[in-house]
This record gives C-alpha cells, sequence and structure tokens, in this order.
C-alpha cells in the first residue's frame, strides 16, 4: 500500500479499528500472538492518555495510533526509542505540511507546528527478563482540529492541528503511511549505528535549543539553558546551580 509514492514498511501488519480504549491497550493484546511488528490506528478511543497518566484528547479526524515493538536491549535502549520516534514524526509532517510551515521537536517527543503543538508520544515498556519484552509507542497527532484548551493545562503550549494551519487535509489512515514509512527508515538507522546520529538529527531540529526554558519534575522546577541533550537522552540544562541532566520532566518554555 502506498500514499503519494510513499509505501507502507515491508514485514510490518496494519490494524485500522473503528473503536477502541486506546490504541496502546489495543496493540498490547494483539501482540500478544504476533512477534512481528503492528501498527494499530483507531478512529476513535474511549480511553485515550498521554503522558503520566493524564488523558488525551484526539477530535474526529486526527491520528491517533500504536506502533508495538519487540526491541533488542533493555530498558535503556528502548527509551530511546523516543528520539527515533519523534524524529519520524517530525519527518512525516515535514513530508505533508508543506514548505512555509514551521516544525521543531520539543524535548523529549512532542512536535511543534508554528509555535503550538500538533502531536505527542508515549511510550510504555513490558520486561522479560532483563530485557524489554514489548515496547509500545503510542502517537496522537492533531490532523483536523486541536483539542480544546480548556482540557489541558494552564501553561501547556497551545495546542494546533496540521489542516488549520496548513491547508494539508489528510485521513488518519492516510497520514499513517507516512509515519510508518519514516519511522521504518529512523529505526534501522539506530538499530544500524546507535544513538549518536539519532542525537545529531534530533537537536538539529530541537526547539528552544540554547534558550532558557523550565524543566518540571512532581513539585520541584528547574529554569536554565536548554543546552543539549546527552548520551541517555537526558536533557542538559546549565542552571543558576550549575549543569544538570534531567532525565524525565514537563517542559515548558
Amino acid at each position: 500500500m502506498c500514499s503519494n509514492g510513499v509505501i507502507w514498511p515491508e514485514g510490518v501488519a496494519r490494524h485500522v479499528l473503528d473503536t477502541v480504549d486506546s490504541t496502546m491497550a489495543a496493540a498490547a493484546r494483539l501482540a500478544a500472538s504476533d512477534l512481528a511488528p503492528i501498527w494499530v490506528l483507531a478512529r476513535q478511543q474511549t480511553a485515550g492518555r498521554g503522558r503520566r497518566g493524564r488523558d488525551w484528547r484526539d477530535p474526529p479526524g486526527n491520528l491517533a495510533a500504536t506502533l508495538s515493538l519487540r526491541p533488542k536491549g533493555g530498558p535503556a535502549e528502548a527509551a530511546l526509542y523516543s528520539f527515533v520516534a519523534a524524529l519520524a514524526l517530525h519527518e512525516a509532517l515535514v513530508s505533508v505540511a508543506g514548505p512555509t510551515a514551521r516544525l521543531a521537536i520539543k524535548w523529549p517527543n512532542d512536535v511543534l507546528l508554528n509555535g503550538g503543538k500538533v502531536a505527542g508520544i508515549l511510550l510504555e515498556s513490558h520486561g522479560a527478563g532483563q530485557g524489554v519484552g514489548q515496547l509500545l509507542i503510542g502517537f496522537g497527532v492533531n490532523l483536523a482540529q486541536p483539542p480544546d484548551p480548556g482540557t489541558l493545562e494552564a501553561d501547556a503550549v497551545p495546542p494546533v492541528a496540521l489542516a488549520p494551519e496548513t491547508g494539508a487535509h489528510l485521513e488518519p489512515e492516510e497520514f499513517l503511511t507516512f509515519l510508518a514509512a519514516a519511522f521504518a527508515g529512523w529505526q534501522a538507522q539506530y538499530e544500524a549505528f546507535g544513538f549518536a546520529p539519532i542525537r545529531t538529527a534530533w537537536l538539529a531540529r530541537a526547539a528552544r535549543l540554547g534558550q532558557v526554558v523550565t524543566a518540571r519534575t512532581g513539585a520541584q522546577s528547574r529554569t536554565g539553558i536548554f543546552e543539549t541533550i546527552d548520551e541517555s537522552g537526558a536533557m542538559v540544562l546549565q542552571t543558576a546551580a550549575g549543569r544538570v541532566a534531567i532525565a524525565a520532566a514537563d517542559v515548558f518554555f
């Protein structure tokens, strides 16, 4: 199957469902009897979720999809797929948004379009001994319309959607082909060459690199200049108290 010359990756399964609780849960169920990579797209989620257990709102016409993988290595290597996924999502959006769209990646894996949040990614892993038996990568993309800003945190990046920002109108199934093809390419690079080229590519697309940002983890908040990401994917901030590496946080501009 193809979309405008983009070919669906070989050996990767694809399931399009009308209604599910969440694509993450549906992908986990389907992958229980299939070792191959599996994409699951749902036209409607009844219990979609985002990071830290938050609800994920996906109005009609937007993309809600999850990829199930069985990666090599342990939890640390699996976590770096967050950056692989962000690069794939960025590439897919570049392919359809047109040359005037301003796209950037907000650490670790939200994608911004013209300064607003157009997409987010959620990773979940399930263990198998010392390794990772299954990695679920959930994607939410505002293709048709943004969610109601009233459902978001007061200081969150304002949501935007692809169609009103760029004039590009795509059905979720069509966009999924762009995303799956892009992911297969970045995954191959990661598996062949490790994280170094992924890190370099991610930094070239990073939002607010070299600028002041605030990282919040629970009750702790740290503000500083976003210098880089390190070899583990942690955000490195130059703060008033010195240089710190932050492995997980919500970032605010």
